[in-house]
């Protein structure tokens, strides 16, 4: 018996979609959304039980790009071998979300592509305030983590000052989502992570992006339906 039985693309399409519709947006420190509901526990549950390790970083600087050789993207290779990872990966190529995305947070997504990181951070791990660079036309975090402490490990917020001013809630398989600008500070700050603290990562990135090897589907630009 395959374990987790596994939602099919359009069911996971159809869920996200509706999360995305009911999406509560907020304007302070910076206009984001906050979705509940984000995927199917049956694919939230096949993320959780990849046989991926969380990377043994130890102290590390603030920054992800420090330790980029330790980093897990979803790639072709993984799509091909975890069919979690494909089902995800075809939900969020599909003309239909992209299209609802570009409507929801009015980016043009056409010719873009997608990149997807699965984070497991475990103690240690921090990141510094900073902003996503123009080149992701949107950055969506999906909470993927359990335990007593979790309510504690959503995402810092920080105003154009770079003063901190709350902390997402960080409830499983929700989500917040932004679009990169001058004042979308946010980072994790350094506290206790009894456990993993797992999310992804999802962003559609323009076509220069350089770094070709951690996109989804290189040879597969967004289509808009």
């Amino acid at each position: 018996m395959e374990y987790p039985p596994l939602p099919t693309t359009a069911e996971v399409a159809a869920q996200f979609r509706t999360a995305l519709h009911g999406a509560e947006r907020a304007d302070r420190p910076y206009r984001h959304w906050k979705l509940r509901d984000v995927f199917p526990r049956d694919l939230c549950t096949g993320i959780l039980t990849l046989p991926i390790a969380p990377p043994l970083l130890g102290e590390t600087d603030g920054t992800r790009a420090s330790y980029n050789a330790a980093r897990c993207f979803i790639t072709p290779a993984l799509r091909a071998r975890f069919p979690t990872c494909e089902v995800l990966a075809a939900a969020l190529q599909l003309p239909a979300v992209a299209a609802a995305l570009a409507a929801t947070l009015a980016v043009p997504v056409a010719g873009s592509f997608l990149r997807m990181e699965y984070i497991q951070d475990i103690d240690g791990a921090w990141l510094e305030p900073h902003r996503d660079i123009p080149e992701k036309l949107f950055s969506m975090v999906v909470y993927l983590f359990t335990g007593p402490d979790a309510a504690n490990w959503g995402t810092d917020i920080y105003d154009a000052e770079r003063r901190w001013v709350g902390r997402s809630a960080g409830t499983f398989d929700s989500a917040v989502i932004f679009v990169p600008g001058p004042d979308t500070w946010h980072g994790f700050e350094k506290r206790r992570i009894n456990g993993v603290r797992r999310l992804m990562e999802i962003n559609y990135v323009r076509p220069t992006w350089r770094d070709r090897d951690q996109l989804a589907a290189p040879e597969s630009p967004i289509q808009v339906g």
